[in-house]
């Protein structure tokens, strides 16, 4: 096996053994034959696209079939087979369409480069003539990313792309499940997807379709949020506690709203607390969550605290995304996972019927009472612009003089300790934006307020990503100038593909500056890395207090 795709990769450079994430190489190797099988997929669903063809089925089985392959997602090989020989059916699905919309594959300009590129005689007859052999595994070992392009640079940008798509992938997915789909972004899901198939694309190709990856995701995380906003109404500012009540519990792990919702709903009145965990801390906010009173509080910190926190919950757990780590067996036999996160011999909850999960808890000892501190979330960007004038007023009197956004993803690697650091050496009279599972580096400090304006906002998940942006736009707006000329600094940690997209989208809006970390992407070449740093000045992380005063002055 070879993955780099995580920031936590073997050593910096890639997992050639096993997973640093727990990845065995057979699982591996069958995500790889499906991102390959993928790829051939988006060859005859982009080219139907382009004669006015389209099934949504395809789409959204493009979507769960990149979002199985991010980082920390589904870890079952069963599982995994199916999506392989799903995706065959519907590469073959795709291929009628193409040919019923009168496509001609012998006149396909994109399948002639293709089949000249890899001809008869090679191993391999290219992602358009695949199909799932008699051994996966092995299939899977022969197409990994090393096979991309020769071109370590070419290949690199790629990945970028790929790791983008995966991303993106993850928030339509999401979107989806809200009854939300953006046809601009699923169409370029297939197109840049067949990009990656094409041997006569350069460099600059895949950098531009990098950056358009970032355009659509922006739409997509738009619609994502539409979809928050139209079910549960905007996000207000909120305490949460972070204690436990004595009764029956459900911890719920993840980011998908709507999976809690219908667990919200069928533990009305049973005596169960459901309680949040990592990512799912934002949803205290949502007014249609928070009336459950039964949605108890927040337990735990960060994904990679669960080895040691888990066991110490005795009720059931629940992952309904990504950022599942291998069970202990303290708390396998109560854990269930849903959605596109699987464990192997780990119940899979298929649909919206929770029963299982509700019977588990009722049966598993109660938690425990426990009171713990209370910390605010809900600052999306309904509620920051809510109070726009007030902070407007304060960045004019002074009593403001900077912003800071320090979010993104958390992790286990050492050096993360960094954006702790940072947020407690923010000087007093600046504040503090963040989101996503990287906050809890920080959260439960308190920064106090300026002006009855709390000095930390928490704007939520990493799928919030979207609201962090509006209010950026909105300041920008609001002083006349640009995002770049605002007194606005990023410092950004990342860990999978949802951050990789999150970043494009950056990029493509022209903001630069951006402080990253802990490390750099192993997969991002010395070349592509100075072309990142001449056209948008991104630039590792250093110290707290020397990137401190470099942005300071």
């Amino acid at each position: 096996m070879f993955c780099h795709q995580c920031e936590q990769t073997a050593k910096g450079t890639g997992c050639t053994k096993v997973g640093v994430c727990g990845k065995q190489p057979d699982v591996a190797a069958l995500q790889d034959n499906l991102l390959y099988g993928l790829r051939g997929l988006a060859c005859y669903a982009s080219e139907a696209g382009k004669l006015g063809a389209k099934d949504p089925a395809i789409d959204i089985f493009m979507c769960e079939g990149l979002f199985a392959t991010v980082t920390n997602v589904d870890f079952d090989p069963a599982r995994l087979r199916s999506l392989i020989e799903e995706c065959a059916r519907m590469k073959e699905k795709a291929r009628q369409l193409f040919l019923q919309a009168g496509g001609r594959e012998e006149e396909a300009s994109l399948f002639n480069r293709i089949k000249a590129f890899f001809g008869v005689a090679a191993k391999s007859k290219g992602p358009m003539a695949w199909e799932p052999a008699a051994d996966l595994v092995r299939q899977g070992e022969q197409v990994g990313i090393e096979s991309l392009h020769n071109d370590p640079d070419i290949r690199s940008a790629i990945e970028i792309l790929i790791y983008g798509l995966k991303g993106m992938a993850a928030y339509a997915e999401h979107a989806q499940i809200l009854g939300k789909t953006d046809e601009d972004a699923m169409a370029f899901n297939h197109r840049a997807l067949a990009a990656t198939c094409d041997p006569d694309l350069e460099l600059m190709d895949f950098v531009s379709l990098a950056m358009e990856c970032g355009k659509h995701n922006l739409a997509v995380m738009g619609l994502l949020n539409a979809g928050h906003v139209e079910n549960y109404g905007h996000p207000v500012p909120t305490p949460v506690n972070t204690g436990t009540r004595a009764g029956k519990g459900i911890l719920v792990s993840g980011h998908d709203l709507k999976m809690l919702e219908e667990l919200l709903k069928q533990t009305e009145g049973k005596g169960i607390n459901v309680y949040t965990h990592g990512e799912m801390l934002p949803a205290h906010g949502y007014p249609g969550l928070k009336k459950y009173a039964h949605l108890a509080g927040n337990f735990g910190g960060a994904w990679q605290d669960q080895a040691k926190e888990l066991p110490q919950f005795p009720g059931a757990i629940i992952f309904n995304t990504n950022c599942i780590q291998k069970p202990a067996e303290s708390y396998r036999d109560r854990l269930f996972t849903w959605g596109c996160t699987a464990w192997p011999d780990v119940p899979h909850i298929e649909g919206f019927d929770f029963s299982a999960v509700i019977d588990k808890a009722l049966a598993c000892p109660d938690v425990p009472e426990a009171p713990g501190k209370e910390i605010l979330v809900g600052f999306g960007h309904n509620a920051v612009l809510g109070v726009a004038d007030q902070v407007i007023e304060a960045v004019k009197s002074g009593a403001i003089k900077h912003f800071f956004l320090i979010g993104g993803c958390d992790g286990a690697k050492s050096g993360r300790n960094y954006y702790t650091e940072f947020a407690e050496k923010v000087p007093k009279d600046s504040v503090i934006l963040t989101l996503a599972c990287g906050k809890y580096r920080f959260n439960k400090l308190d920064f106090g307020d300026i002006g009855g304006i709390p000095r930390m906002l928490d704007v939520g998940q990493c799928n919030d990503a979207y609201s962090a942006i509006q209010i950026a736009v909105a300041l920008a707006g609001a002083f006349d100038c640009g995002v770049n000329d605002l007194p606005l600094s990023m410092i950004l940690s990342w860990y999978e593909q949802k951050a990789v997209v999150i970043l494009l989208t950056l990029l493509h809006l022209g903001i630069q500056n951006i402080k990253l970390g802990p490390s750099l992407p192993a997969f991002i070449t010395p070349n592509v890395l100075n072309f990142l740093v001449e056209n948008f000045n991104i630039a590792p992380i250093t110290t707290a207090e020397d990137d401190l005063k470099a942005i300071l002055g």
